[in-house]
């Protein structure tokens, strides 16, 4: 049992990523629907078998704050794809702030990218164009489907129907 299930809200907006287990229970409860499953894969007990689930709805609408995607390294390293967003090199990655501190900058998803040792160091206590860089792509403020699609495509392509119209960048 090492496949997780996506969970969505009565309105299909992503809510958690949750264990198998967790999930039969919700669906047993009448708790949530089962919207998808895993083809190949079943669940048996006993004297019952039962499909594995990847996606279920919950029944009634849970209001739950948005918290929004927590602003660390590992998760702007994953935005960025593991590379330097001036030249695209994988190795010896920092974080460097687009606009600097010094300046004005702020720490936030916006402002961060990931850069390789040699463009901070060539870029400094500057602006990008005034160190001559060119930024790869915008930084922005990843969405908790925009991660969940990464999972998805890697791990779980049952997900990606129902991620498709959530993923916002």
């Amino acid at each position: 049992m090492e496949k997780r299930v996506l969970v969505l809200n009565l309105d299909h907006t992503p809510v958690a990523v949750v264990p198998v287990q967790k999930a039969i229970v919700l669906v047993l409860m009448e708790k949530a629907n089962c919207l998808s499953t895993y083809e190949l894969l079943k669940i048996r007990t006993v004297s019952r078998s039962f499909e594995y689930p990847a996606v279920i709805r919950l029944v009634a609408y849970k209001s739950i704050p948005y918290k929004g995607v927590l602003l660390n390294r590992n998760n702007l390293f994953r935005r960025d794809n593991g590379e330097c967003q001036y030249c695209g090199n994988k190795r010896h990655l920092t974080i460097d702030h687009v606009i600097p501190r010094s300046k004005g900058g702020k720490t936030n998803w916006t402002n961060l990218v990931t850069a390789c040792h040699r463009c901070n160091v060539n870029k400094g206590d500057k602006s990008p164009e005034q160190a001559g860089l060119i930024l790869r792509k915008e930084p922005f403020r990843p969405s908790l489907s925009y991660f969940l699609a990464e999972y998805a495509e890697r791990q779980a392509a049952e997900w990606l129907p129902f991620l498709a119209s959530k993923v916002v960048q």
